[in-house]
């Protein structure tokens, strides 16, 4: 079965100052889902935005919340984004001593589960989780700013991730240095979930919708 291909606009990108409206100008532009970069400034080097401002974004569009938690203590906060609106949370398997419980606990809570990797780590981590599993994130830069560049040697994981779905209703999603330059290999090596943020936000509002439609 051919999944559809999503675009999922990284918020980190917009600009802050009218967060509300540039979540809105996004929606109407094309996106699929909004993409929520949660840092906190210790998984990753560098702070961003939490429950107190996705909940007060919420009302911007009603597009599916997809929060990507790059966090130390993921376990202690599931509660509070989805307090806030968030459909989808993903933990890092790296930030995960019972990666097995945490995919739970986000099921019970009424939210799809994800996983992302870094790229530094094996796929091999997620094989006894895999029917916990809604979403695989690949990390194809290293996480904790926006604006870097693809790493190729990701296509490779993608592709095995891709084996390994076996056919499990799960989306495959890569964040990091996605253009309309490499989506088509993203897509080809098998993710279906395209998270892009200087992409879709460069050259301001009146772009979004032609940024949006170039990554399709």
């Amino acid at each position: 079965m051919t999944r559809p291909t999503l675009i999922a606009p990284s918020i980190l990108s917009a600009n802050f100052a009218e967060l509300g409206a540039e979540i809105t100008r996004i929606d109407e532009a094309g996106a699929d889902w909004i993409h929520l970069d949660v840092m906190d400034g210790h998984f990753v080097p560098n702070l961003t935005f939490g429950p107190p401002i996705i909940k007060a974004v919420r009302g911007a569009t009603d597009k599916y919340f997809d929060a990507h938690l790059m966090v130390t203590n993921p376990d202690d906060l599931l509660g509070a984004y989805v307090d806030a609106g968030c459909q989808g949370i993903t933990v890092h398997a790296e930030a995960c001593t019972h990666l097995d419980r945490t995919l739970a606990a986000i099921r019970e809570a009424g939210c799809r589960a994800g996983v992302s990797l870094n790229p530094h780590t094996s796929p091999d981590c997620l094989r006894y989780v895999l029917d916990k599993l809604d979403l695989i994130l690949v990390m194809s830069v290293n996480p904790g700013f926006g604006g870097q560049s693809f790493l190729s040697s990701q296509l490779a994981k993608i592709a095995e991730i891709k084996e390994m779905v076996d056919g499990r209703d799960i989306d495959i999603q890569v964040d990091g240095g996605v253009t309309a330059a490499n989506a088509a290999d993203v897509v080809s090596a098998g993710a279906n979930v395209l998270v892009a943020g200087s992409a879709v936000f460069k050259g301001g509002p009146a772009a979004y919708a032609e940024n949006i439609a170039a990554l399709r």
